[in-house]
């Protein structure tokens, strides 16, 4: 987990106002995360990070290509990804930990944000629920080999071969059964 100590901001140090951070997101991320969606991709979160005296504002703009496997014919592609997203970050005294979707809440005494798993989920979440390439991907359709094999149109050796060489001599009596 170490290659991910590079997705920390350490805001303890910023003064007040607005700080831009850029960060690389390839396959060694995903790597980090055992049960990813997504396990190949390059992207680039460009984060603006807002520093007020009680909280923290921090915008994402996160661009780049994703890795999917085809849910109709199988084939690996590349499908654009461009979002943005915003969480906003709180400072108090004492331990807390109702975090929810868009305020996380850190203690005063804390230095750093991390923002690894945001962006893990951030990515994860526009993971289509059906990857089709022809929807997902850019000027590329599905495999029309590989459909045809699905729709059943390709002639192999296996069709050929007449459906009474198929049937089990064992199960052949059955068949004289139905016809009666």
């Amino acid at each position: 987990m170490k290659y991910l100590k590079q997705y920390r901001i350490p805001f303890s140090g910023l003064a007040a106002g607005i700080h831009d951070f850029e960060f690389e997101i390839d396959d060694k991320f995903f790597d980090c995360f055992e049960h990813s969606l997504v396990k190949k991709g390059k992207l680039l979160a460009k984060v603006s990070l807002q520093k007020q005296e009680t909280m923290l504002i921090v915008n994402f703009d996160i661009s780049g290509k994703i890795s999917l496997t085809c849910d109709v014919c199988l084939t690996e592609f590349d499908a654009p990804l461009h979002f943005t997203e915003r969480v906003i970050v709180k400072f108090i005294d004492e331990e807390w930990t109702n975090d929810t979707e868009e305020v996380i809440v850190l203690n005063k005494a804390d230095h750093e944000l991390d923002i690894a798993n945001l962006l893990y989920e951030y990515i994860n979440v526009q993971v289509p629920y059906y990857a089709k390439c022809s929807e997902q991907g850019e000027n590329i359709s599905c495999d029309p080999e590989m459909l045809a094999k699905i729709s059943g149109t390709v002639d192999t050796e296996e069709e050929s071969i007449t459906e009474s060489e198929h049937i089990d001599p064992r199960w052949a009596a059955l068949k004289n059964i139905k016809n009666n």
